[in-house]
């Protein structure tokens, strides 16, 4: 008995649960690459100087690659919409980083070099 309830319960909460949308960006040194995260086709392609915004809307998620080819980091600075603000200093070679669900903006700023000791 406890499993059909368990099986249920598990089965409402599958139905019922909202789903999310992921937004892909891939951020390389002056190239920003937009792309459907299930079937990896670029949306769009655009060259940019500078400090580089996204955009989360109410229920998506945001995959954000860092592609420097080198070893970098990247300041990272999540507003929410409440106003509040987190800044992540995140390695830019080659990796991927997902956001909480949106509402927010993410402003990624330029590729600053490692100094190793």
């Amino acid at each position: 008995m406890k499993k059909i309830t368990l099986s249920v319960a598990l089965l409402a909460a599958v139905l019922t649960a909202k789903a999310q949308d992921t937004i892909c960006t891939m951020v390389a040194l002056d190239e920003k690459i937009t792309f459907n995260y299930t079937t990896s086709e670029i949306i769009n392609r655009e060259y940019y100087k500078g400090n580089l915004f996204v955009t989360v809307k109410n229920g998506q998620v945001l995959a954000l690659h860092l592609y420097d080819e080198k070893l970098r980091v990247r300041k990272v600075i999540t507003t929410y919409s409440n106003g509040d603000q987190s800044t992540q200093v995140l390695d830019s070679k080659d990796n991927t980083y997902y956001s909480l669900v949106g509402p927010l903006t993410i402003e990624v700023r330029k590729p600053k070099f490692i100094i190793l000791k």
